[in-house]
């Protein structure tokens, strides 16, 4: 499992997004911050429009049509919460994939050509400038007309070495800017290739995603959901964090939601301007009234989430669905932060889909499909979850330690199957202890195919890792290596390790080739024991010869 915190310090808001593939909960924390950051423009915008508004007012009248305006806004804010089940009906829930992935083109531009220096024509000697200027003086005196053309052509010989300097100064500063250039360009040509790259891998993981949901990898089914329920648009002072459990047997999702508080709402009813004072003075619902609204907000808040879950569950995976609603305040009696579960509701999909929600009253229809809580919700009245949330694997059992009483006489092939299956969970305890990861070993029967799982924290090859425990004698064909890989996609593991005392056939290494499996065969066993300071052997020989005679007792 990976998890990814986001925040927004403007919002105050915080969650921690988690998901089976890195990419798919990057993916969901960037469309999260996308939503926040829109929500904090709103926001921003409102108030840069109400401190214009603030600042603009300066007559009685316009003070009183700002107060109209303050009153319509907390209208409007109230009239939202009144809206809450109704504004997602017309709504479409079904998740949309493609939107989750990233289709941003390549943020930088291409550099640009540099400008070439031009080179100036060269001079001729032909030209005006070099023909010497004779008079008649030149004519009679042949010296002095001489040193008049040997003059000019001096001039063009100097003017000529410098036109060919330039050239060549403005032919190596073009060739050192292509070659510049041709450098950035490159460099730019292999970042968009990085960059497209990357993208094309991450929309691969939304596509691997989408296939594992449309295959009803538990997994993916809840991150399937947790989507969903992220899509869903409440004000920006709703909590709106979640935690999603999934039963593929039962086909029962449960979802604990966190709710807003009553200190959350909005309370302010009408703004007047009190011409005597020259103020403006806010006036609040009654503690009645608050009390009514949010009893209503809670139970909208539940009808709406189990119509987005519902209507969003195309592939029919959910049968039912619990929903308990969760609130953090404030104990009065104590004064210390407490969080309780307040409401808590249980309903099929079939009974669901038979309610007209545009035509209900939310409280009502909420006993009517029995769920429970107080009364009056405000009141915060802790209950019993219907059916909580347990991340607790109940197929985990204690583990015993087996490697002290091996030696080098003891052949793992005949070992005792339990011993054999606590041996391994000893060996990768000892193995994941090193980098502050856990082994649990799982219970003997139906248990998926899973002997232990193992919990490596490390942020990079680390997750959630199925191993199997095989005591063959034979070669471990791929079926086997075929059914750990079904349990991975199954457990929504990173990685799944097979150990077995035989070794195993071509087709097993083939199957498993370019997938998270590692195949460790009896060598890499006996390796792995040497490594922690213990000593066995394996003997198929003897091992097939003693169970030989064992089934012959029996």
């Amino acid at each position: 499992m990976y998890e990814i915190e986001v925040k927004h310090e403007g919002l105050k808001k915080y969650r921690v997004i988690k998901g089976s593939d890195p990419y798919v909960v990057e993916q969901k924390a960037r469309y999260q911050k996308q939503q926040w950051n829109e929500m904090w423009k709103k926001r921003q915008e409102a108030e840069r429009k109400r401190a214009m508004r603030e600042a603009a007012v300066i007559e009685k009248e316009e003070k009183k049509a700002y107060a109209i305006q303050l009153t319509n806004d907390a209208t409007e804010k109230i009239k939202e919460l009144d809206t809450i089940l109704i504004s997602t009906l017309g709504i479409n829930d079904a998740l949309d994939w493609e939107k989750l992935k990233d289709t941003e083109e390549f943020p930088e531009h291409e550099p640009d050509k540099p400008k070439e220096i031009e080179i100036p024509e060269s001079p001729k000697e032909e030209d005006e400038k070099y023909r010497p200027k004779l008079g008649i003086f030149d004519s009679l005196i042949k010296s002095k007309k001489e040193k008049k053309i040997s003059d000019m052509r001096n001039l063009f010989k100097a003017d000529l070495d410098l036109w060919e300097k330039k050239v060549e100064e403005a032919n190596s500063e073009n060739e050192q800017s292509n070659m510049l250039y041709e450098e950035a360009f490159n460099q730019w040509l292999e970042r968009q290739k990085k960059y497209r790259e990357d993208q094309a891998e991450k929309n691969k993981a939304i596509d691997n995603q989408r296939e594992n949901y449309e295959k009803g990898l538990p997994t993916a089914i809840i991150d399937y959901c947790d989507m969903v329920l992220s899509n869903s648009l409440y004000p920006d002072y709703f909590p709106q964090k979640y935690d999603i459990d999934y039963n593929p047997e039962t086909k029962l999702l449960i979802v604990d939601y966190s709710c807003p508080s009553p200190d959350d709402l909005p309370n302010v009813k009408e703004v007047k301007y009190i011409q005597s004072r020259d103020e403006l003075k806010e006036s609040y619902l009654s503690a009645a009234a608050m009390n009514k609204m949010y009893d209503s907000v809670l139970y909208q808040i539940t009808l709406r989430s189990l119509h987005e879950l519902f209507e969003a569950d195309v592939a029919n995976y959910i049968d039912a669905i619990v929903f308990n609603g969760w609130v953090e305040s404030i104990d009065k009696a104590l004064g210390k932060e407490t969080n309780s579960c307040i409401l808590s509701i249980q309903v099929s999909k079939e009974e669901f889909l038979e309610i007209n929600l545009s035509q209900v009253d939310p409280k009502l229809c909420f006993k009517n499909l029995k769920g429970i809580g107080s009364s009056k919700l405000n009141s915060l009245t802790p209950i019993a979850p219907i059916i909580k949330i347990d991340r607790d694997d109940p197929r985990f059992v204690s583990s015993y330690d087996v490697t002290d009483s091996l030696d080098e006489t003891d052949n793992l092939a005949v070992m005792d199957w339990q011993d054999f299956e606590h041996l391994i969970r000893e060996l990768f305890e000892k193995e994941f202890n090193q980098s502050g990861g856990e082994v649990k070993i799982t219970r003997a029967s139906k248990d998926g195919g899973v002997d232990a799982v193992a919990f490596d924290p490390d942020p990079i090859r680390g997750g959630k890792i199925v191993i199997q425990a095989k005591r063959y004698t034979n070669v471990v064909g791929v079926s086997a290596v075929r059914d750990l890989y079904g349990t991975v996609m199954n457990e929504g593991a990173t990685k799944g390790i097979l150990v077995s005392t035989a070794d195993y056939g071509p087709d097993a290494y083939n199957f498993a080739k370019a997938k998270p499996l590692t195949l460790l065969n009896g060598n890499n066993l006996l390796h792995l024991l040497q490594k922690h300071g213990h000593r066995a052997k394996i003997d198929l020989k003897e091992a097939k010869k003693i169970i030989k005679e064992r089934e012959e007792r029996d």
